[in-house]
């Protein structure tokens, strides 16, 4: 795998290097936002760890410059923690955002989780099943312990945005843009209401959660595993 490093830092950069070619990845790092952006066109690299705060641009546009010509994903490395920043990067196109500093297993779980989602093209899966959950993205139907689920079509049409896009953190914005329209945005209420009597209907406990995850200020994350 080819990993491309984004970070002025130059002992970030030596600990990611460090640890990712000991996990036998190819790294290229990089100090400035443009070097990112014409590395990212140039190697063409299967991940990118970018931090927002560099000294020629803002992360979030060498986000939004790298999504005008690929689809690699993008996970964010900041010590911001503010929702807003986070939520700004997010919607500008990262996959995944974790805060400085972090553990390198945490990263190179989420670096697993996100190469996942951007694999090879596969034929789509008609029916995902998870314990006694099983949806079937065909037929438009869910069933838990063999009973079929009545879901309104709002909460079908969350559940599938959901399992569609299995670990990523989607944000508030994204699902109601996703499943409302593009006139919505803001209503977070409302998404909050929606997603709680999914949950329940999915008896998904928001305490100890199998299904959906709350990323606080942020969005939800499904974190289902499917079975065989």
């Amino acid at each position: 795998m080819k990993v491309l490093v984004v970070d002025d830092e130059p002992q970030i950069r030596r600990a990611l290097r460090t640890s990712l070619e000991a996990h036998g990845h190819q790294v290229t790092a990089v100090a400035t936002g443009e070097e990112g952006v014409v590395a990212a066109a140039e190697e063409q690299p299967d991940l990118v760890l970018l931090d927002l705060g560099l000294p020629d641009m803002d992360g979030t546009e060498v986000i939004r410059r790298i999504r005008g010509f690929s689809d690699v994903p993008v996970i964010v490395l900041s010590v911001r923690e503010g929702q807003g920043d986070k939520v700004a990067a997010l919607d500008a196109g990262a996959d995944d955002y974790v805060t400085k500093p972090f553990g390198m297993e945490e990263l190179l779980a989420r670096t697993r989780a996100a190469l996942r989602r951007a694999g090879p093209d596969e034929p789509a899966v008609p029916s995902l099943r998870y314990g006694s959950l099983e949806v079937d993205l065909a037929r438009r139907l869910v069933t838990l312990g063999g009973e079929p689920l009545h879901l309104t079509p709002t909460e079908y049409s969350l559940l599938e945005a959901l399992v569609a896009n299995p670990g990523k953190l989607l944000t508030h914005q994204w699902l109601l843009r996703r499943v409302w329209g593009q006139g919505y945005g803001t209503e977070t209420t409302y998404l909050r209401t929606y997603v709680r009597a999914l949950r329940k209907k999915l008896e998904d406990d928001a305490s100890s959660p199998a299904l959906i995850v709350t990323e606080p200020g942020v969005g939800y994350r499904w974190i289902g595993e499917p079975t065989e």
